[in-house]
């Protein structure tokens, strides 16, 4: 069926009521089954599964991408399948998208992980015990849902905005329930085959696991790097005296990357790869020559040395471009705040009746809950992070203004724009708490969660508005999907990235340091964090004379470029806050996200039909291929890691 829509003139117009009586008699499907018990579990496993692919790429690249499409066309495919075996009834409509809530929320998980929480572990130099930081970011993300609803009738019931990630999904989901059955198990044919190219290819990258799979003289060992097979029969090349591999100069076959880059598109990519040319290539050796950029204890140079001189140049422009772009459309701040008054209350003066509370989350809940949640947090930053009682109030405070202002740019662009408000909120924070960078880190990190949690949850509930679902349902979905992604991402990410022994899990007080692989995973948004706690408790004159001119460069080069795309409207072909980026991850997998991004945008070059069948497979499905390589590359990158760790040396 079509998905029914109000006109322009009609949001504008309309009263709540209207609206709310419009979509239970026109849109909503009454009791069809939504979250059922295979919709959840369903959800659960696909959300905690995907969520190390957020980890994966999130630890690369300091993003984390959408799972919910991809949730979606895999449930599809798997429930429609098992339908024809006679297996089982295939997922209604709503049931997919009741699941895609759950999954989502699952994928979300992840984003402290690759932040606040790995950035206050590089600034203490200790790991925080598994349960605590468990338990922390379980409760940050409940406190996200809770914030949520009061703005749910108004942002989406009463403003219709569009969330467009969100609308995708309803989209794709409508397409595949009531369009041509062939193109939805196309799309889910393509995702599978790609994501097993992109596992085998990570599993034949394994060492260890080849040296088991070797027959005679031949091991199937695919090289993580290209240039292996040259450089044993050549000498490495040098740059002032510095080998190129020594400066990430070098081609890598990682598969994951190649899809994220496809879903980036080619602004980011060039500009990603531009960032780390002038990092790596030209800036990086020139400042070792000059001995700016030091040797380790080692005396080994290498990614690490680089970056502890190259993220205040790359830091610099990322904060000010995002910093110019979140208060360059004052109409978006203003329309935000304008409607502070209107949250808790109808738009018309004349009191209205609620014809939706039998299937809204009532608001008591939120009313009830975020204070009580709001003192556990306080409790808990107290005794885990050390955090004052009144800092906390203050950032619990600041977390209703920000979820205003992070639901209407999702609501809106959907970009929530929590690395710009992180920024703020560390700010506010090295003021009233300054030289303590545990408690600066831990304050942002409430604010920026929770804020992120309660957009991205409307994000969800987007589609459920309009495919006509419960949307009580919906946020019970996302509570399971909270639990089932830090279920599995938590410890997986304490086993593969902190390298911690698997029984030390569960240990109440770690015995030993253990330190994130910066080699292998920069954490760039983690790195972006600990940069400015350090700046605003140590000062600039900690930092070289020759990275503080850098940070000066990037300063005026980011904001020249944000308003340059501002004033073009998005048509600049470079991204301010992509260029500075490729200061903070390695050369290697900024070729490899150039490299996706420029096959798709060839794709769209070459075939243009959309009758052509190669548009109909690559073009338009681009998302699907992408998906495929992140998930299944990532997924058998974790995979082969965990197994590493108990598998005995050969022979």
């Amino acid at each position: 069926m079509p998905i029914h829509e109000l006109t322009d003139e009609e949001i504008r117009t309309w009263s709540l009521e209207q609206k709310d009586r419009w979509w239970l008699e026109t849109v909503f499907r009454g009791d069809m089954p939504q979250l059922t018990l295979r919709s959840a579990l369903t959800g659960m496993a696909l959300g905690a599964v995907l969520s190390l692919t957020n980890i994966y790429v999130g630890a690369k690249t300091g993003w984390t991408l959408g799972v919910g499409i991809t949730s979606v066309i895999l449930a599809f495919a798997m429930f429609k399948t098992l339908s024809r075996l006679g297996l089982a009834r295939e997922f209604t409509i709503l049931e997919n998208n009741a699941m895609q809530s759950v999954a989502t929320a699952g994928g979300y998980m992840t984003s402290p992980l690759i932040s606040s929480l790995a950035a206050y572990m590089m600034v203490t130099e200790r790991v925080i015990p598994m349960w605590q930081l468990m338990s922390w970011v379980i409760v940050l993300a409940v406190l996200g849902v809770l914030f949520a609803f009061p703005f749910k009738r108004r942002f989406i019931n009463d403003e219709q905005q569009p969330f467009p990630e969100g609308r995708a999904a309803g989209i794709v989901m409508d397409s595949l329930h009531h369009g041509d059955a062939a193109t939805g198990l196309l799309k889910a044919k393509l995702l599978v085959a790609f994501a097993a190219l992109a596992g085998l290819v990570k599993l034949l990258q394994s060492g260890p696991i080849t040296n088991y799979l070797a027959f005679k003289n031949f091991r199937p060992h695919l090289p993580e790097f290209l240039d292996e097979w040259i450089y044993g029969r050549i000498d490495t090349p040098e740059i002032l005296g510095t080998p190129v591999t020594s400066l990430t100069l070098r081609p890598e076959l990682d598969l994951p990357m190649v899809g994220a880059g496809g879903l980036m598109g080619i602004r980011t990519g060039i500009s990603l790869l531009l960032g780390a040319a002038i990092n790596y290539a030209i800036l990086a050796p020139i400042m070792i020559e000059r001995g700016e950029i030091t040797p380790s204890a080692k005396g080994a140079i290498g990614f690490r040395e680089i970056t502890f001189w190259s993220l205040w140049c790359g830091v610099a422009m990322m904060t000010a471009a995002s910093l110019l772009a979140f208060f360059g459309k004052p109409q978006v701040l203003w329309q935000a705040f304008v409607k502070l008054a209107g949250i808790f209350r109808p738009r018309d003066a004349q009191r209205q009746t609620d014809v939706l509370a039998h299937i809204e989350l009532p608001l008591g809940v939120s009313l009830v809950g975020v204070p009580l949640l709001g003192v556990l947090v306080a409790i808990m930053g107290r005794q885990f992070f050390g955090i004052d009682y009144w800092l906390s109030v203050v950032a619990l405070a600041l977390v209703f203004f920000f979820c205003l202002i992070a639901i209407n740019s999702t609501g809106l662009t959907s970009i929530t724009p929590i690395g710009a408000m992180g920024k703020l909120t560390q700010l506010t924070f090295g003021a009233l708490a300054p030289g303590n960078k545990e408690v600066n880190l831990m304050t942002a990190g409430i604010t920026g969660e929770v804020a992120s949690h309660a957009a991205n949850l409307l994000q969800d509930i987007k589609p459920g508005y309009m495919l006509g679902a419960k949307p009580r349902q919906q946020a019970v979905g996302h509570l399971l999907g909270i639990l089932a992604g830090a279920t599995l991402s938590i410890p997986v990410f304490y086993l593969v990235f902190l390298k911690l022994p698997p029984d030390q899990l569960l240990a109440a007080d770690l015995s030993a340091p253990y330190a994130l692989d910066a080699k292998k995973y920069p954490m760039p948004s983690a790195t972006v964090w600990k940069a400015v706690a350090d700046v605003l408790a140590e000062g600039l004159h900690k930092i070289k004379p020759t990275a503080q001119f850098a940070a000066l460069a990037g300063i005026l080069v980011g904001m020249v470029l944000e308003i340059a795309r501002m004033a073009t409207r998005g048509r600049f072909p470079l991204s301010p806050v992509a260029l500075g980026l490729g200061f903070l991850i390695p050369f290697h997998t900024c070729l490899s996200i150039f490299a996706g991004s420029l096959l798709f945008w060839l794709a769209e070059q070459v075939f243009r039909g959309t009758e052509s069948r190669g548009n109909q497979v690559v073009v338009q499905n681009q998302e699907p291929i992408c998906a495929g390589l992140i998930a299944g590359g990532s997924l058998m990158g974790i995979a082969v890691a965990v197994a590493e760790l108990f598998l005995p040396v050969p022979g």
